[in-house]
């Protein structure tokens, strides 16, 4: 009896030990897995996040030495909230700061309000039509629609700068050639050329993002397509539905939590956008193009009024992150298929 006690406690220790080592196992594995990650977000997300909130409440910048604490204080003081008391400055004299910062939420808000609706007014119809051809015409078209998205937005910055130059640019070019000499029109630069109440310019750049954004909705919107049970499509032809009703009565309604998510990702990458304005208008003509990010950049490496640049990027965070909640609320579904 008591041998065959002391081997079923042996069989128990070890099975307990198998059982510990193999949870030590999936712990260092998770651990090995996660830490990496979670140092990349701790180093280059957090902290620069907690230094710009830092900063906002600072005159800082690094051209001047300020106190022992990260060159906090000193000839870098602090100054409160005077940088958000300062952007609710309206009147005519307010510091050139102020009212460029006004010029930027003004920009931003325009920009992203234009190229949300139209984003998604080119890229839904245009899914479901690719999803409508022959399998070998899909994927070219998928192909053909996506390959700007991996191209360089400085690149595409410069091809569409081209395409709208005054003397050498393909748009002037061809409409010399269909309508005969015409004056010379600079698209880019010249601030009175307004349509609608919204700067050419800013048309312009709004062309250039759209042509390169495109295809990103586009896979997203092929993809929640084609997760559509085939039952539901069947079922609406049955009931004698065409292609009309089906897109607008079925399809529609069952992709509008993608449609949720488009908007979302659309309108952060549109408050984002810097490369394309600024290598095709710097901002210009006369602030036109001047959206927040360019601010924040010129207030930042130009001026070195980092302090301020902190606190614009900060209100561009709030402005992103309370339009995004509206977003969720109007567009969300209670369901799922």
């Amino acid at each position: 009896m008591n041998l065959s006690a002391t081997a079923t406690k042996t069989k128990k220790r070890r099975f307990w030990q198998l059982g510990n080592s193999r949870e030590g196992s999936k712990r260092r594995f998770v651990l090995s897995a996660v830490l990496p990650m979670a140092l990349y977000m701790a180093f280059f997300s957090i902290l620069p996040i907690l230094w710009a909130v830092a900063l906002a409440f600072f005159e800082y910048s690094a051209r001047r030495e300020g106190g022992v604490i990260l060159g906090l204080g000193g000839d870098n003081p602090f100054v409160g909230l005077q940088h958000f008391r300062a952007m609710f400055d309206f009147s005519s004299d307010a510091p050139l700061e102020v009212r460029q910062f006004h010029i930027g939420v003004k920009t931003t808000l325009m920009f992203a309000f234009l190229v949300v609706p139209l984003n998604l007014a080119l890229t839904l119809p245009l899914a479901a039509m690719i999803e409508s051809v022959g399998s070998w015409l899909r994927l070219t078209f998928r192909t053909i629609f996506f390959l700007p998205i991996v191209t360089s937005a400085v690149g595409v910055a410069i091809m569409w700068g081209y395409i709208f130059h005054p003397q050498r640019g393909l748009l002037n070019g061809v409409l010399t050639a269909v309508l005969g000499k015409l004056t010379v029109i600079n698209w880019t630069g010249d601030q009175a050329l307004v349509f609608g109440g919204i700067p050419v310019a800013l048309i312009a750049v709004i062309v250039a993002y759209l042509w390169q954004d495109l295809g990103y909705n586009l896979i997203i919107f092929i993809a929640a397509l084609q997760a559509i049970p085939e039952s539901v499509k069947d079922a609406a032809i049955v009931d004698g539905a065409n292609g009309r009703q089906q897109f607008f009565n079925i399809t529609l309604p069952l992709l509008k939590p993608t449609i949720l998510l488009a908007a979302i990702l659309t309108m952060i990458s549109a408050f984002q956008v810097f490369d394309i304005i600024q290598v095709m208008t710097n901002g210009g003509p006369n602030d036109q193009t001047r959206v927040m990010v360019i601010d924040i950049y010129d207030n930042a490496f130009r001026f070195q009024r980092m302090g301020w640049s902190a606190a614009v990027s900060i209100i561009l965070f709030l402005l992103v992150l309370i339009i995004s909640l509206v977003q969720s609320r109007l567009l969300r579904s209670e369901w799922e298929y």
